[in-house]
């Protein structure tokens, strides 16, 4: 089954924030986030994907998003989009 990481950006109250998480269906994971039962750090904001990969399987997903939430640099870059 394919998996993906995704960036969330969002620039409610708070100041500009970005989210990177791994799922197996991005639309049903947004929805999720935008309704206020996604993760607890993305409560209370409007999201937008920023930015998504697909992968294989789960494995690569979460090795993946361990890099990309490392990389404040892509992450600050992607905000500016928003």
């Amino acid at each position: 089954m394919s998996s993906f990481v995704y960036i969330l950006g969002s620039t409610g109250t708070g100041g500009p924030r970005t989210y990177v998480g791994w799922t197996t269906d991005i639309d049903a994971r947004l929805k999720t986030h935008n309704s206020g039962k996604g993760a607890k750090s993305t409560r209370g904001r409007r999201w937008t994907l920023l930015y998504a990969e697909r992968y294989d399987n789960r494995g690569e997903a979460m090795s993946r998003e361990w890099h990309l939430k490392r990389d404040r640099k892509l992450r600050k870059a992607l905000l500016e989009l928003v």
